[in-house]
């Protein structure tokens, strides 16, 4: 999956211009037919999925859509809703933080409490309106294969600092953005108390989870731990383990539909159709989700409709 933090400086207002004309070509008010639900979402695997989810809901309630998922990354998706090229899309909670400026505040670390403050600013401050979030969580983590997680009784990230302490082997595949970040290795680093050198870390060009996830599984240049997201689907088809982050040392990036607060006024069913799709997206379900279209290579719209009906959510 595509990063979600390098990408959310503002982009150029020319970046977003062909998305902010005025809806409708002509510029004429059209009364009698009502205007489309313009559903977006960013270029990513779960993006499709989720966005595929809202768009088969939605439609599923009677109402009219417009498909403008994947429509690009972080910023472009963002500046669309606020510009109202684009009426609703998936965000994560986490990256509030970075939208008003507040990447220091602990409060981000906190589901809940996240959660809150990203649906109170973004109210107060833009009129977008922060549906329920899914019980799930899309952080950076850290995985390591399951054959050494049994060897060595490494659960956790407590457990992997006291394991790099101890000296043993350990060389770890990333990203220059997860290895330089403060929000990235460094904030594991500082919260369990270890450090990598240089030479026990493989820093990958481009640093797709995909890359560092394979090199972990497979050991490539002795590589026995990667960089990855939370709810990554190649995690289980590559029989590695998500350490647990017990001490929060990253924010919680939980999946939450983002709406415009006019056009919720217009569409109030929009958050009763929404709320039971998300409530049942938690972890291992995302997981599992992302994996068939990841690695099995099934398409997004049929995966998501597949889950709506076995949930029951679709006739």
């Amino acid at each position: 999956m595509p990063t979600r933090r390098a990408l959310l400086a503002l982009m150029p207002p020319l970046a977003v211009a062909p998305w902010i004309a005025p809806r409708g070509a002509s510029g004429i008010a059209q009364a009698q037919e009502p205007q489309p639900i313009i559903v977006s979402s960013k270029l990513d695997i779960e993006g499709a999925l989720i966005g595929e989810m809202i768009l088969l809901a939605l439609e599923a309630r009677g109402l009219k859509t417009q498909n403008k998922l994947q429509l690009g990354p972080t910023a472009l998706v963002r500046q669309a809703l606020l510009s109202g090229a684009i009426d609703l899309y998936p965000e994560y909670t986490g990256n509030a933080a970075f939208f008003f400026n507040q990447e220091e505040d602990p409060v981000w670390k906190d589901a809940a409490k996240g959660y809150a403050r990203a649906r109170d600013l973004d109210l107060a401050r833009n009129r977008l309106v922060w549906l329920q979030p899914a019980p799930a969580d899309n952080t950076w983590v850290i995985a390591i294969p399951q054959r050494i997680a049994a060897a060595e009784k490494l659960a956790s990230l407590e457990d992997f600092a006291a394991y790099v302490r101890s000296g043993r082997h350990v060389r770890l595949a990333a990203s220059a953005e997860f290895v330089e970040s403060a929000a990235g290795l460094p904030a594991f680093e500082a919260t369990y108390g270890f450090t990598l050198t240089a030479t026990q870390l493989l820093v990958l060009s481009g640093g797709e989870t995909s890359a560092t996830m394979k090199a972990a599984a497979d050991g490539i240049s002795g590589v026995n731990a990667g960089m990855a997201y939370g709810t990554d689907g190649a995690l289980a088809a590559l029989d590695l383990l998500a350490l647990a982050d017990t001490k929060h040392a990253e924010p919680v990036y939980a999946p939450a539909p983002v709406v415009r607060a006019d056009v919720l006024a217009r569409h109030g069913a929009i958050a009763d159709c929404l709320a039971p799709v998300f409530a049942g997206l938690d972890l291992d379900t995302l997981r599992g989700l992302n994996e068939r279209i990841a690695l099995d290579g099934e398409d997004a719209r049929a995966v998501a409709q597949s889950y709506l009906q076995t949930k029951g959510l679709l006739r």
